[in-house]
């Protein structure tokens, strides 16, 4: 594999505007996300934005940046530009989205997402962590996987879920947002239709899985605090003010 990091980022975010370059322990909150993807050392790391202000923080930060459209509707569609930008000729055969809201993801979670697509029968990996807070169960903010063991520390995911699913006993797994994409899985996703289920539960990985791409699963221990409001943002300069 030849992978490269994306990472979308955009100034205009409903509940907290302008996330990209909220300051968390003296730097952007993008500067951190880029920072984290260079040390996990997997390939070079691409910023995709339609922000002068956002190539701008990340002078000096090691991170390329590709100036993408403002009319994107998703994240997934913004990488796909950079990337054709970037690498026209396609020497990068793998691609790993990381969301530019993940401050403190660490390195060696980021590259964890390529262990699943060392069988060349998975189209698309990500991740997921054990729920060990009893109200995530319920909590429709949580993402849960539904997946089958194909073994140790990886799942196979067969339907993603705001519910609390599936029923009965066992663990329960939160999704965290992070893919790694076969180059012509991405291209072949952002050419799809929105699914059915995709409008529904308001997931875009379930257009994916209803057109029939195989998604894996890594399981990492934890789940990195996503910044979405301004008590995220805080929790995120807390941490971090302590590293």
């Amino acid at each position: 594999m030849n992978p490269i990091v994306l990472v979308p980022a955009r100034m205009s975010a409903t509940r907290l505007p302008g996330k990209p370059l909220a300051d968390i322990a003296g730097r952007p909150m993008i500067v951190h996300v880029a920072e984290r993807a260079l040390a996990a050392g997997i390939g070079p790391v691409l910023i995709a934005t339609d922000s002068p202000e956002i190539r701008e923080a990340l002078a000096g930060s090691g991170a390329e940046v590709a100036m993408t459209r403002s009319d994107h509707s998703t994240g997934s569609d913004r990488i796909f530009e950079a990337l054709g930008q970037f690498d026209p000729d396609g020497r990068h055969d793998v691609v790993v989205n990381v969301q530019g809201d993940l401050p403190s993801i660490a390195p060696g979670e980021i590259a964890a997402a390529l262990g699943p697509l060392e069988d060349p029968a998975v189209d698309i990996a990500t991740l997921a962590a054990e729920i060990r807070r009893e109200h995530e169960r319920t909590d429709p903010n949580v993402v849960k996987i539904v997946g089958s063991p194909v073994g140790t520390g990886r799942l196979r995911a067969l339907y993603f879920t705001r519910a609390t699913a599936p029923h009965g006993d066992g663990p329960l797994y939160h999704h965290i947002g992070l893919y790694a994409y076969r180059r012509a899985a991405l291209e072949r996703f952002v050419l799809l239709p929105q699914s059915t289920l995709e409008k529904r539960e308001k997931l875009e990985q379930l257009r994916a899985l209803e057109a029939g791409m195989r998604i894996d699963v890594a399981l990492i221990d934890t789940v990195p605090l996503g910044v979405d409001t301004p008590d995220d943002l805080e929790r995120a300069r807390a941490l971090l003010s302590q590293t």
